[in-house]
């Protein structure tokens, strides 16, 4: 049967919600905290998803049949892990920033922060 979004999904879209989005982005999202908490830089939080986007595309290949060495979608899995650790690095920092130098900087939503002035 032809996928009509075969270029972002391989099998269905609920796989690839479940696996890529709701288990392996919980992991990103987490990982992207994580790298905040520490004060790491971006790229290692980029080798971290590079990492987790290969273990998504095993979890498509083992538990859904789907096909474990293409490029294509490890890339879409690797933009989507990304997206979302990246956003999860940038909630706890501007959480960091605004509280731990309250005396500085103040917020401006949940992802910005600005100095107090």
């Amino acid at each position: 049967m032809e996928n009509e979004n075969a270029l972002l999904w391989e099998v269905t879209f609920w796989e690839f919600f479940f696996v890529t989005v709701l288990l392996a982005g919980g992991a990103a999202y987490l990982t992207g905290r994580a790298i905040a908490r520490a004060w790491q830089p971006n790229l290692q939080l980029f080798v971290y998803i590079v990492l987790l986007a290969a273990a998504a595309r095993f979890i498509h290949f083992a538990l859904f049949g789907g096909t474990l060495l293409t490029l294509h979608y490890y890339v879409v899995d690797l933009i989507v892990l990304s997206a979302i650790a990246f956003l999860g690095k940038r909630i706890t920092r501007a959480r960091q920033m605004t509280t731990q130098y309250r005396f500085q900087y103040a917020g401006t939503g949940f992802l910005n922060w600005k100095a107090r002035g």
